[in-house]
């Protein structure tokens, strides 16, 4: 049988060849080909991105309300914005101890009662202190408002800090904080506040210091509380399921009659932002450390600046995607990094721009050099057009995502409050980024871009790195053991 059907394939094949070969098959008339030219499309427009409709209401004690609808999902977002934070501080992590201890009970329930009944609900529940600003922040069904606003009004007003739970709440955040610094990138970031701002209080930790939170008690939680949680200094903002009208009434019923103490509505800082004069390095030992974090940088923009979307678009190019610049050169070309990155923070009186990533501990000074050298491309060679474009398409296009939710939208109009921008922010943002050109972009990188007397922060074993840290300035050294991140 195995040998028929090898006969019987050998002849198939042979007629098939035959067939292919033969001299006498009558070959097809050949026509000639037309040309077709490709089908043109047209670039479709990209419809701008505007914020969506919203009323904001000051009540009679100053307490700002900002409500949005939304009504495709029945939820509801709450998120309150207090204008208070680490630069506030008398103690060093108080605003963030003040925020956890709203969750720690009031006058009406214990801990467990408000776990028991968000947990119940399904409903979430979260407080965080940052630099400027303190959060608030609930997401519920929208039947179930009747019951967690008057629990939002509960937690800001009525707070026990009972004496109990924040010496348990302490000492679980102070062992928080002693186990961040075993990860350096963590703290790096603080450890350049602190380099660069000096005696300002932009140097705060957000954070916190162990020791610091120690030696708190559920009396300076209070004081804080008094001091800055206030009608006046703070905006609630609801987005989601629900009539605005409606809405307003019920916010007005619980929190019309609260009177507050006169606390600024911005707190001022007083202290000058002081300007760097020379290159420093902040070396900060990790004798256990098999790798170096390292950032470079210096002052940057305020919230406010008129240049801040421009801004974004050329670090983009530069660190602020996974194609930029900086993650090409130290890790897909070099090989010297997982990732390097740039950005700026802002603030409402100033900020930072900072390049961060880290390395091998014996390719210290390569990924320092390298980040240097890449981060000079700015002024040596400039942007080009088609750079440029793309750079510009790739920021309006991960735009409208990030203002799709209720939590995003929410959380937008809180910065909006805290930080004094309006929609225009949002409305003119494609405009902004279109009407970026090559020129205006050099006047920016040379604006905005800080180039001399930069600021270095090295984590890593210092037995190994101190030669190379001294190379690039005055070299202050710390332990990460010691307390904080002040020097």
């Amino acid at each position: 049988m195995k040998a028929l059907t090898q006969s019987l394939l050998a002849l198939s094949l042979a007629a098939l060849m035959a067939t292919g070969c033969s001299q006498t098959t009558p070959k097809a008339e050949v026509k000639p080909v037309e040309t077709v030219n490709p089908p043109s499309f047209k670039a479709a427009e990209t419809k701008p991105f505007t914020l969506p409709a919203y009323e904001t209401v000051t009540l009679n004690n100053g307490l700002t309300l900002q409500l949005m609808e939304k009504r495709n999902v029945p939820l509801i977002t709450a998120n309150v914005t207090i204008r208070a934070g680490a630069v506030n501080d008398s103690v060093p992590g108080l605003a963030t101890m003040t925020a956890d201890g709203l969750l720690l009970g009031t006058e009406r329930r214990t801990k467990q009662q408000l776990e028991s009944l968000v947990d119940s609900l399904g409903a979430e529940l979260a407080a965080n202190a940052g630099k400027e600003g303190t959060s608030l922040s609930m997401r519920f069904m929208s039947k179930d408002a009747e019951v967690m606003l008057p629990l939002l009004a509960e937690l800001l007003r009525k707070p026990s800090f009972p004496a109990d739970e924040v010496d348990k709440a302490k000492a679980r955040y102070a062992a928080q904080l002693k186990q961040r610094k075993e990860s350096p990138r963590q703290v790096v970031g603080a450890y350049f506040d602190s380099l660069l701002y000096g005696e300002h209080p932009y140097a705060n930790a957000a954070a916190g210091e162990s020791a610091a939170v120690e030696g708190m008690d559920n009396y300076d939680l209070k004081i804080f509380h008094g001091s800055w949680y206030q009608p006046q200094n703070m905006a609630i903002t609801l987005v989601g399921d629900f009539d605005a009208a409606q809405m307003k009434q019920r916010l007005e019923g619980l929190f019309d009659d609260w009177r507050g103490a006169d606390t600024p509505t911005m707190p001022k800082l007083d202290k000058a932002l002081p300007e760097p004069s020379k290159a420093r390095v902040l070396l900060v030992d990790k004798p256990d450390a098999i790798e170096t974090t390292f950032i470079i940088g210096g002052p940057g923009i305020s919230r406010d600046d008129p240049d801040y979307v421009s801004l974004q678009v050329i670090n983009t190019i530069l660190g602020g995607r996974f194609t930029s610049w900086l993650n090409d050169e130290l890790r897909v070309n070099a090989g010297l990094t997982y990732g390097a990155r740039s950005r700026f923070t802002t603030y409402s009186e100033s900020g930072s721009f900072v390049i961060s990533t880290f390395t091998a501990t014996k390719n210290t000074q390569a990924a320092v050099d390298l980040a240097l050298k890449t981060y000079a491309r700015l002024w040596e060679q400039g942007l080009d057009q088609a750079t440029l474009d793309s750079a510009k398409a790739y920021v309006k296009g991960q735009f409208p995502p990030k203002y799709e939710t209720s939590g995003q939208l929410a959380s937008l109009l809180g910065q909006m409050y805290l930080y004094g921008f309006g929609p225009e922010f949002i409305d003119g943002f494609q405009q902004q980024v279109d009407s970026l050109t090559l020129e205006k972009a050099r006047a920016l990188v040379t604006k905005a871009f800080p180039r001399n007397n930069l600021q270095f922060v090295m984590i890593g074993k210092a037995e190994d790195i101190r030669s190379v840290a001294g190379q690039y300035g005055q070299v202050k050294e710390v332990s990460i053991q010691g307390e904080g991140f002040r020097f």
